[in-house]
């Protein structure tokens, strides 16, 4: 959708699109109530702003729309769709399925959410060594490094609904 879409559709057209990218009401609310944006730029710098606002119960709810990392998600949702999307580089041979699985098992034991990365462009090797480097956090340490990554994950899905996911993944290169 470009600019001119995202800034006159229906509210809860973008309400439904803003959700999909991150399940945190107050964060759709903020961006819904900034448009009109004067250019994607600026919706992107908006949302990211909003979502520096993420609380714990914020972080929790929109977890719960991830599936763990190495699960393909199923399901024809926009959520799902992008989720698949993101970890296609996480695919995997039989051992290194087992070493996310185990890992994955570990880290909710320890931080009792889903390990959550911006996975969007890493393989498998890089989620896990991601993935047992984290392991190491304080459970402050790692609720910051959640936000952080659920941020990232948010604005990554906003770019491409507003078609500057190349732009984005070029800055971040």
């Amino acid at each position: 959708m470009d600019l001119e879409d995202f800034n006159s559709a229906p509210e809860a057209d973008i309400r439904a699109t803003l959700l999909a990218c991150c399940d945190v009401r107050s964060w759709s609310d903020a961006v819904i109530d900034g448009r009109p944006y004067a250019d994607a730029t600026d919706a992107l710098r908006a949302a990211g702003t909003a979502a520096l606002a993420f609380t714990p119960a914020d972080v929790d709810r929109a977890l719960a729309a991830h599936p763990r990392i190495g699960e393909r998600a199923t399901g024809a949702s926009t959520e799902a769709a992008w989720s698949r999307r993101e970890q296609s580089g996480v695919a995997s041979d039989a051992e290194t399925q087992a070493a996310l699985l185990a890992g994955n098992a570990a880290y909710e034991e320890r931080f009792d959410r889903v390990f959550l990365i911006n996975a969007a462009g890493l393989d498998a090797t890089a989620v896990l060594a991601e993935l047992h480097r984290r392991l190491e956090n304080t459970p402050d340490a790692e609720a910051a490094e959640v936000a952080r990554e659920l941020r990232g994950i948010a604005l990554r899905r906003l770019a491409r609904v507003l078609e500057l996911e190349e732009q984005l993944t070029e800055r971040n290169s």
